[in-house]
């Protein structure tokens, strides 16, 4: 058996073991906080999601897939990315507490300005981390960053459970967030043993950036746009009906969401290695659309079918509401690994004007949907989202058929 074969089985399987496992032991988390925790306190959180989304997606700027796409690396890359990474989050999160009170006063919701610049020091946080985390993904590593995942989610989130339970309320969802962030860098820090030096290369970030800009574009058009529903519920509609879609995402998110980050840590190192032999790209191509989909369809199908006693057992009778809007999200999640797979060979091949292109003509779908749904309920909004994600499967597909 080939030593890429190899590494690639065993990089599958401690990267299946850490998503599983950690994924596992956030549902179990999720659902204690959602039983003591009210739905306006997951509504809060979601108000908050888009500006970190897209404040993260400004400092990562696409510079860590450049790191784990290219074929030789050195030391000077990794240094580059570390301070570029970490001024550019000290830079936005500045930028982020001084306009604070400026959201709170949209949503009119006074205490989003504490939470979003004390949320907000979770991008500082990532920064610091990323270069560890590139490093370990490029060399197929899951094993450390499995351990990593698995002790900061417990111990964040039995942190997060005895203040919810203590009556500290939306703090402990911030105090998971923050907690899990940063034991992960502490841990990662320590296990790396990658310290950084007074090093930055203009060379080097010139390379990275032109593989990395046009990803840094298409980030903050996902980021926005993901989350641009969340904006208009929050505006349009009660911060309990935020909390309602908030849950449900995260409730259809677990598995796709575990399926396409198990995927995508293993596609875009393995992948770029054999990029210029198209018949084994096209191949391997082939084999993880047809896994993915093995594993995904009847996965989310299944759940859409008991999601009402499911939801019941899970988080009680507080949070049924839930349950239509969860079974047509359900519809996105089947899809949205086929979507990561064909994006992600746009990556590999290095076409990342034609990823940022496709980005630019769904969103602008997405924009004319949302107009179009916005005045009709949240059913007919979530109907929207489900008819853009079966328009996006058709551009993302076609395009990555061609290549």
């Amino acid at each position: 058996m080939s030593s890429l074969r190899i590494r690639t089985l065993k990089g599958l399987f401690w990267s299946a073991i850490e998503r599983f496992s950690v994924q596992g032991l956030q549902f179990v988390l999720s659902i204690v906080l959602a039983r003591v925790l009210a739905p306006s306190e997951y509504g809060l959180i979601g108000m908050t999601t888009i500006f970190v989304s897209i404040s993260q997606a400004l400092i990562d700027s696409g510079f860590s897939q450049a790191v784990i796409q290219k074929k030789e690396v050195v030391e000077e890359d990794y240094y580059t990315v570390f301070y570029f990474n970490l001024s550019s989050s000290i830079l936005i999160y500045f930028i982020l507490f001084l306009i604070a009170p400026f959201i709170a006063d949209f949503y009119q919701e006074p205490i989003l300005i504490n939470l979003i610049r004390i949320i907000s020091l979770n991008l500082i946080i990532n920064a610091l981390s990323i270069v560890q985390i590139s490093k370990l993904s490029r060399n197929l590593d899951f094993k450390a960053l499995t351990k990593s995942a698995i002790f900061s989610s417990l111990l964040s989130g039995s942190v997060a459970i005895y203040m919810a339970f203590n009556s500290w309320g939306v703090w402990a969802l911030v105090a998971q967030l923050l907690g899990k962030s940063m034991i992960n860098f502490l841990y990662l820090y320590y296990v790396s043993k990658w310290k950084p030096k007074l090093i930055f290369s203009k060379k080097s970030f010139d390379e990275m950036f032109s593989f990395g800009s046009k990803l840094l574009i298409s980030g903050l058009l996902n980021s926005f746009f993901n989350n641009l529903y969340t904006i208009v519920i929050g505006k349009l509609y009660k911060k309990e009906e935020l909390g309602f879609y908030t849950k449900a995402t995260q409730l259809q998110q677990l598995p796709s969401e575990t399926i396409v980050v198990i995927l995508q840590r293993i596609m875009l190192p393995i992948l770029s290695n054999i990029k210029d032999e198209k018949l084994k790209l096209s191949l391997a191509y082939q084999k993880i659309i047809t896994l993915c989909s093995f594993v995904t369809f009847p996965l989310m199908v299944g759940l859409a079918v008991i999601a009402q006693p499911l939801i019941y057992t899970l988080l009680g009778v507080k949070w049924l509401n839930i349950v239509d809007y969860f079974q047509m999200l359900c519809i996105i999640g089947l899809l949205h690994p086929i979507h990561a797979i064909n994006l992600n060979v746009l990556k590999v091949v290095g076409r990342t004007d034609l990823f940022l292109r496709l980005e630019v003509i769904k969103k602008i779908i997405i924009v004319v949907v949302l107009l179009s749904t916005y005045r009709f309920g949240m059913k007919t909004l979530i109907c929207g989202q489900v008819i853009t994600s079966i328009l996006a499967l058709y551009i993302n597909s076609w395009h990555s058929k061609r290549l």
